[in-house]
């Protein structure tokens, strides 16, 4: 989940089109060693005229060698392009690891429902909660379409009827709602199901 899509990720920063992938490098540095079936030996054989001519690599998925015939200063090239590509992996671990991310991953659908279940938590964790649910309103929900917030209390209670389009507007008044919500540790067992089921009651509702 924490990955927004891998594949277009890579196609964003140029990883792909770059061709830094092992298969690529080695196909731009070398050629394969081929073996070929020899019909009066009845069995493939491996060309020997590479032998000893270049250095060889071979690759432990498959066992396939190839022959590197590339210079010096194109190796060089693509150890640069390779750290460059580790540094933006290193980057983009560091962003999905950081913040309210850390905590509820990406959230990447348009329209969501929260739904708040505290349980029994004492003062002091029920407020470090509504910190956490307040920096994921403001870092991530306001990047998204429409939201709205669900209290599996004693009494279920909605921030809205449904879910309400994004704006600063809609947001701060959510963080406001969340920090007026009373502490309470009585709650029943089935005030979680009926939050659930009260959020996936509206249509729109994707996640």
């Amino acid at each position: 989940q924490s990955l927004v899509s891998s594949s277009k990720w890579l196609q964003r920063y140029g990883l792909k089109r770059n061709k830094l992938s092992l298969s690529q490098i080695l196909s731009q540095v070398g050629f394969q060693h081929r073996k070929d079936y020899v019909t009066t030996l009845g069995k493939p054989v491996a060309s020997r005229y590479a032998d000893g001519l270049f250095p060889q690599y071979k690759r432990a998925q498959d066992g396939s060698v190839y022959n590197l015939t590339a210079k010096k200063e194109l190796i060089l090239h693509f150890v640069d392009c390779l750290i460059g590509a580790i540094e933006l992996y290193q980057q983009r671990l560091e962003w999905l690891t950081s913040e309210s991310r850390q905590i509820f991953g990406v959230i990447q659908e348009q329209c969501i429902v929260i739904v708040l279940d505290f349980g029994t938590a004492a003062p002091t964790e029920f407020d470090l909660c509504r910190d956490a649910l307040s920096m994921v309103l403001v870092e991530q929900v306001i990047q998204i379409s429409r939201f709205n917030l669900i209290w599996a209390a004693r009494d279920l209670m909605k921030w809205q009827q449904k879910c309400t389009p994004v704006s600063e507007h809609s947001v701060k008044s959510a963080v406001t709602w969340l920090w007026k919500l009373d502490h309470m540790t009585a709650v029943s067992r089935a005030s979680s199901a009926e939050a659930l089921l009260e959020a996936m009651g509206d249509e729109a509702v994707s996640s």
